[in-house]
């Protein structure tokens, strides 16, 4: 897969680094050349230009990438500028980081598909997240065993989870799901917001859009992500 990373500070290095290490294409991008000289030899590619400048950003290679992150941690009005940029230039999936919470709102009103807080997630956690194919959501219970979140296959769609058989067929738990509904924004965007729907039961119909909680042992769950997704 290909990324741009913009901002190239702690979290963005790190993550920059942490993606190309998994035999990603990424483009690193931050202002200060020093922190490009920095990344040059541990990143695929490092550029040094102001991305709030629509004309310059738009020569990137934006409909060939995949996920566009801006890592952005010192000044929310440029994360905002940067983001907005991306935006209008119609990243595929843009991803933005949060500083504080009425940052957050603005980058829901521009329209961005996630938010990070880095704060709170590591880069590790990021790189999972952003590889695994429909992955919503992980958390590492410990080191052989985790939660993921995970958009219902469209195969899935209108079946029961008795029918499904998860713990025989995957060896794998399915706990609960989250239903999606999209709201609009004061200022015209949209956001959507979810909605857990309790300990998941045999006769619980699965439908478009739906998020799965599943729990198991890591190599399980990536057979079941690579057989059902």
């Amino acid at each position: 897969m290909k990324y741009i990373i913009v901002g190239l500070g702690n979290f963005g290095a790190a993550l920059a680094e942490e993606l190309t290490a998994q035999g990603h294409e990424v483009i690193g991008i931050d202002i200060k050349m020093d922190k490009v000289d920095a990344l040059k030899e541990k990143i695929t590619h490092t550029i040094s230009l102001d991305a709030t400048d629509e004309t310059t950003v738009s020569g990137l290679p934006i409909k060939d990438t995949d996920v566009v992150v801006v890592a952005i941690g010192e000044e929310p009005g440029t994360s905002i500028m940067v983001t907005a940029v991306f935006k209008n230039l119609k990243a595929k999936r843009l991803i933005s980081r949060a500083i504080n919470p009425l940052h957050e709102k603005v980058l829901h009103a521009i329209g961005v598909d996630e938010i990070v807080r880095p704060e709170a997630e590591t880069a590790q956690r990021w790189a999972k997240k952003l590889t695994l194919k429909n992955i919503a959501e992980s958390f590492e219970i410990n080191s052989e065993y985790s939660i993921i979140e995970v958009e219902v296959p469209d195969e899935y769609v209108g079946k029961r989870v008795k029918e499904l058989d998860f713990q025989s067929k995957y060896n794998t738990l399915l706990l609960t799901t989250i239903k999606m509904k999209e709201m609009s924004s004061i200022i015209g965007g949209k956001r959507n917001i979810s909605k857990v729907q309790g300990v998941a039961s045999a006769d619980l119909l699965l439908e478009e859009k739906d998020i799965l909680v599943v729990y198991g042992a890591n190599h399980d769950l990536e057979k079941f992500l690579k057989r059902s997704l």
